[in-house]
């Protein structure tokens, strides 16, 4: 009776064992880029963005994640808006009514072979909620984070649209606090975290530096709709709405001297039509 117990315990316990043994793939020749499906966002009223419904091509908004994958390192880039530890196997999650996920963003990076235990850094464009729904998975990682920004994270109070528990192992990670206004990730300017403030205090975006698919910004929330970008519409919730203008003219400025795509987060259509992981950019 106890041999035939154990044989179903050990059974049961396989996928587990095997998962802790997983090892990363080798490390890649050149940069590669993937991308996950992280939900999307269902914005019904968009007039803090500044637009009415009749003015987008949509209201919804996507929610983006990257894993950066170097000859050097890994980085992961945003992390949802709603932790996966919510969604149920078959079931969508939505959160706060809005945000909605329909698979786990760890079951999306299993495919890839690269699981949250064995990323090397972690950053985020910013610290609102939907950027940083699953940090807590990637505690083992180095974070490199703004200090303007980890401080208000761990203030006393909060600023709004946070949620402290989403990301509170962070606290004890080993952190790098960024101290320029770019920052070479792996020193040979194939992947630079650019400071971008004014949609929080210290906001950046990600430059990326791809041999086949060439040079991409990935945006943060520099932007959420694209036609905020033609139209010039600043959101009513900008930590400094003056300084997301002056920021936007000088990113708008670099992305014509490094001849960059710009990929906006939230861009709902465009998000649609990218390939998502296993397939991925290099």
């Amino acid at each position: 009776m106890f041999s035939k117990f154990a044989l179903v315990i050990a059974t049961l316990l396989a996928p587990i064992a095997a998962r802790a043994h997983h090892k990363p793939p080798p490390p890649p020749k050149s940069l590669r880029l993937y991308v996950f499906n992280c939900g999307s966002l269902d914005i019904s009223d968009p007039e803090r963005f500044r637009f009415k419904k009749e003015e987008l091509a949509t209201t919804n908004l996507s929610v983006g994640c990257y894993l950066i994958v170097h000859p050097k390192g890994t980085l992961m880039w945003d992390v949802g808006a709603v932790p996966d530890a919510v969604l149920k196997p078959g079931q969508k999650s939505a959160l706060e009514g809005y945000a909605t996920i329909t698979e786990t963003l760890e079951s999306q990076m299993d495919k890839t072979g690269y699981e949250p235990e064995y990323i090397q850094y972690l950053a985020f464009s910013h610290y609102h909620y939907d950027h940083i729904a699953n940090a807590n998975l990637f505690a083992n990682a180095t974070w490199l984070v703004r200090k303007v920004e980890r401080d208000a994270m761990f203030a006393p109070k909060p600023p709004d649209k946070v949620n402290p528990a989403n990301y509170s192992a962070l606290k004890n990670s080993k952190t790098v606090l960024i101290p320029t206004d770019d920052y070479d990730v792996f020193g040979d300017g194939t992947v630079v975290m650019k400071l971008a403030p004014g949609h929080t205090p210290g906001h950046q975006v990600l430059f990326l530096k791809l041999a086949k698919t060439g040079p991409i910004l990935l945006s943060g929330d520099l932007y959420h709709y694209p036609e905020e970008r033609t139209m010039k519409r600043v959101p009513t919730f900008e930590y400094d709405q003056q300084q997301t203008v002056a920021t936007r003219e000088a990113i708008e400025a670099f992305l014509k001297q490094s001849g960059a795509q710009l990929w906006i987060q939230h861009d709902y259509a465009a998000n649609a039509r990218l390939k998502k992981s296993p397939q991925y950019y290099e």
